[in-house]
């Protein structure tokens, strides 16, 4: 098997590339989390009754990661609802519907989520999920029934399984200022590690 050989002039500089594509895999990872771990998604046993509000808990939610609902369709499906619907388990007018065991939830936006079970008498027996995504700065959104998140007049009914499309927000320069921070830092850095070899 062939090896690269670098020159050792080019070394410090290969060092340099390799670091820069390690940091920038670590900005960009999403996570897929399967929603109850290994109890998936079903009523909660009564010796674990509070499954789905200790997992949202242990769990830092961020925009990008997926929430997996897996569960036997001919039994179970996974609906978004509101706030108001999630705290008295009303099943009607759900904002998302998903039936076919395998579903997959894209968090595309900050808020709270609000999910129970679309079977008649789960969401009872605490089959539910509230999760909350903070934004930018740690900042938190009251929850998606908000005017902030209400749907203009002219979009269409159909819900996005997928979610909706992000609105940037009006500090969305501070984010690139960061980023534009971290990457003279990474220059700088860079150059103090030339510097240093050079010599």
């Amino acid at each position: 098997m062939a090896t690269l050989r670098i020159p050792r002039k080019y070394q410090p500089l290969y060092i340099l590339f390799q670091l820069f594509l390690l940091i920038q895999s670590q900005l960009v990872l999403c996570y897929q989390y399967k929603v109850g771990d290994l109890n998936a998604w079903n009523i909660p046993s009564s010796a674990n009754r509070d499954v789905y509000v200790k997992w949202s808990k242990n769990h830092l939610f961020k925009l990008g990661d997926s929430l997996l609902f897996l569960y036997p369709p001919s039994e179970d499906s996974v609906i978004q609802v509101t706030k108001q619907n999630y705290n008295s388990c009303n099943l009607k007018n759900p904002i998302l519907y998903m039936n076919n065991g395998n579903s997959l939830f894209n968090i595309t936006r900050p808020g709270e989520f609000y999910f129970t079970s679309g079977a008649e008498g789960h969401c009872e027996k605490l089959q539910k999920l509230h999760i909350s995504i903070g934004g930018e700065n740690g900042t938190t959104y009251e929850d998606v029934d908000s005017p902030a998140f209400a749907p203009s007049a002219s979009s269409p009914s159909y819900p996005n399984v997928f979610g909706s499309i992000p609105v940037q927000s009006a500090n969305s320069n501070s984010s690139s200022s960061s980023g534009k921070l971290q990457m003279s830092m990474f220059a700088f850095v860079g150059l103090l590690f030339l510097g240093s070899t050079i010599l």
